[in-house]
């Protein structure tokens, strides 16, 4: 059986062809004319079944979650202080700090004050040798002689991370008094070891070379904040300066983010290559909330507002927030908002990329996610320049002059003109050499006899992460058989899908796309916001599930619909608590039973071309009244060389590295599924090697080969 004859000969290649004006449909083009003759395919799963619904993840489930999709060191402590609720995951690992460590000099300087040592008020004297490079404003603007005041100098050593600043304030309190100090409080870990970029006056060489400026632990850095905020470090009136500081911290970048507008943060970061911090007390309507965020080893070493490591904590502090604070707190999907004046977030941030590119001439705002007086009168100008009405807010119409958004992805606004460079396919695989995996369970099939060349603990359930999605997919391909009009079908985004944790679709509660771009952005980037908008759009069609025969949620609906699913295929060991794969108690399947669905989903056709798509393009738009296109790449990095036609990946700490894949080769098709793979590289390594070993095998006869191997 061919791929071709599988997703072509119902008709989707002439219903396509038609599609040109959309994205997904332009890229189905080109995918069906690939033709494709013979396929394999392998999975691996780690599972534990159980016949229950999923629930909701627990604040500590969504942390760890972002935790483990970091590529990189990470640690995390969040503290609801009126409830004492906390998570803490890796909080006793020692971290570098950077910058960090500023937050404790100030609390040592503020307590040598309370004890007499020192003079809030007291002069120092900016001289040329004090200058040193990096973060601040006393080096690139004033000269040598200026005279500020110790407080002053704390201000700018939190409020502008000023190094400058900073070795004034040590000269002034003494290195080696703020470890003394810290160690005093129970934090023996928090350490600042050097003067700032001044390696020879380290007083702790070897945690120098291990951490840089300074070093602490998660848990020790919260403890720390709890502390201030509780009034315990100092005075009540050092206490109030100290939060001060704190709440004039200049950047917005991490914990205060994609925070509610308005919020206050009393927080302090830190930055250097490999390392991105950020510490504060988020003053929320329930009360302050504590959040600790350290990076190190960090994959993403861009000096850019999207660093991985930046994203990582403001989503921390997202999450943390919402789930303290109330659902009224939050903005409602739907309801038609405006942006104006002090509104902050990544919306602005594209609105000021969006305005440089289409103002002629471009205002050349600073692209900061910061609505001020500079952007207002660059909205002004916009829009007495398009007859607009000039309210230097931007409205629907506003939206709908500037055209589609340029976002932090591919820069997109003309997509007639837009091109996907793919890499080369690289040579297909030679049959020499032993198969060698580190899967927990791997099968081997032949999707169109259903014959099982090989497996190992094939018929076991594990965790089974992002292939989840396959399911998701098939129920909703299934549904677009049914009725064909659904693929076009708008769909919106929801907070509770957004608000989804791990790998993402970058789609934003109140934005809308068709079905037909969801399904690229579900099965390419791995979506798992995508994944609930899928199953919150079409939940409502199903029953619900036997234990809650009374639920209307569509959520829970389309989860029981998938279990109902996996019964009829004969998935025996496989049970499914969510859409999107991520961990949760009795979330399983097994290599086997993912065989017999993606046998279906080989056998019907209409998914592989969304499965074997290596980069797609979705139209969106929102109810705001802008327009934008999302650039999705497959996360399968097999679709890079020649024979492999895709299937899905999937990656959790508790899963491990997982993919079902289909292959062809001289005429035939064969499914690897591994499960429990080492590593990223390892699962990939792992199927081609079952691969080889697959095709070596189909030249054998049948009763010379192994059901286990």
């Amino acid at each position: 059986m061919k791929v071709k004859d599988l997703g072509l000969k119902q008709g989707n290649s002439e219903s396509r062809s038609k599609e040109r004006g959309t994205p997904s449909g332009r890229m189905r083009q080109l995918i069906d004319r690939r033709g494709v003759q013979t396929i394999f395919l392998v999975v691996v799963f780690s599972v534990t079944a159980s016949p229950t619904v999923a629930q909701p993840p627990t604040l500590q489930e969504r942390l760890e979650s972002l935790v483990e999709s970091h590529e990189g060191q990470a640690a995390v402590v969040v503290k609801h202080l009126p409830t004492g609720e906390s998570v803490a995951i890796h909080a006793d690992n020692p971290m570098p700090t950077a910058s960090l460590i500023k937050l404790a000099i100030m609390v040592e300087a503020y307590r040598q004050a309370d004890a007499g040592k020192v003079d809030l008020s007291q002069e120092l004297t900016l001289t040329d040798d004090d200058k040193v490079p990096g973060s601040g404003i006393l080096t690139k603007h004033f000269s040598p002689g200026m005279k500020l005041s110790l407080r002053d100098a704390i201000r700018l050593m939190i409020a502008y991370s000023d190094n400058t600043a900073t070795n004034l304030v040590l000269e002034t309190i003494g290195l080696k008094s703020v470890s003394d100090a810290m160690t005093s409080l129970g934090c023996a870990e928090t350490k600042i070891h050097s003067l700032v970029y001044r390696g020879e006056t380290s007083i702790f060489p070897e945690r120098s070379k291990r951490f840089g400026l300074g070093s602490t632990t998660a848990g020790e850095t919260a403890r720390l904040l709890e502390q201030l905020q509780l009034g315990e470090l100092a005075s009540a009136d050092s206490t109030k300066e100290m939060l001060d500081h704190l709440r004039a911290c200049e950047s917005r970048s991490t914990l205060p983010r994609s925070l509610p507008k308005g919020t206050v943060v009393a927080h302090k970061t830190g930055s250097v290559n490999a390392a991105r911090t950020a510490a504060g007390i988020i003053e929320s309507p329930e009360g302050p909330i504590i959040v600790v965020v350290l990076t190190a080893e960090n994959k993403d070493r861009r000096w850019t507002d999207d660093n991985a490591g930046e994203r990582l904590c403001s989503r921390v502090a997202e999450v943390a927030y919402r789930n303290f604070c109330p659902e009224e707190q939050r903005a409602v999907p739907g309801k038609l908002t405006e942006l104006t004046e002090g509104t902050e977030g990544w919306l602005v941030e594209a609105l000021q990329r969006t305005l440089n590119a289409a103002a002629e001439p471009s205002p050349g705002l600073s692209v900061d996610g910061d609505f001020g007086p500079v952007t207002k009168q660059a909205v002004l100008e916009y829009q007495q320049s398009k007859g607009l009405a000039a309210t230097g807010t931007v409205n629907a119409e506003t939206w709908a002059a500037l055209g589609p958004l340029l976002t932090s992805d591919e820069a997109v606004r003309n997509w007639e003109e837009l091109t996907v460079e793919l890499p080369d396919l690289k040579p297909v695989d030679s049959l020499a050499g032993p198969p060698f995996v580190t899967c927990r369970s791997w099968i081997v099939a032949a999707p169109e006899s259903g014959d099982v060349l090989g497996g190992h603990q094939h018929e076991q359930p594990f965790e089974n992460a992002s292939t989840t999605k396959l399911m998701t997919a098939w129920i909703a391909i299934r549904e677009v058989q049914r009725e064909p009009d659904l693929l076009q079908e708008k769909v919106r985004v929801s907070v509770r899908a957004d608000d989804t944790p791990g790998s993402t679709a970058s789609l934003h509660a109140g934005e809308e796309l068709t079905l037909q771009d969801l399904l690229y952005g579900l099965l390419l980037p791995s979506g798992n916001d995508a994944s609930v908008v899928v199953a919150e759009h079409l939940g409502s069609r199903f029953d619900p599930p036997e234990d809650q025969p009374e639920s209307e949620d569509p959520l829970v609906r389309f989860i029981a619909e998938m279990n109902r699913t996996a019964k009829s295929l004969g998935m025996t060991s496989t049970t499914f608590r969510n859409p999107h794969g991520l961990s949760t108690k009795d979330h399983a399947t097994s290599t086997r039973d993912l065989f017999r669905l993606t046998q279906m989903i080989i056998q019907d056709g209409r998914l592989l071309p969304y499965l074997s798509t290596r980069s797609a393009i979705g139209k969106i738009q929102s109810v705001q009244g802008y327009t934008r296109y999302q650039l999705w790449t497959n996360t399968n990095r097999l679709l890079n060389i020649a024979g492999y036609h895709g299937m899905k990946t999937g990656t959790t700490k508790a899963a491990g590295a997982c993919l079902v894949s289909l292959g062809e080769r001289d005429g035939r098709q064969l499914v690897v599924i591994v499960l429990g793979s080492s590593s990223s590289d390892a699962r990939y390594t792992d199927t081609r090697n079952l691969f080889r070993w697959g095709w070596q095998t189909l030249q054998q006869p049948m009763n010379n080969r192994s059901e286990e191997k």
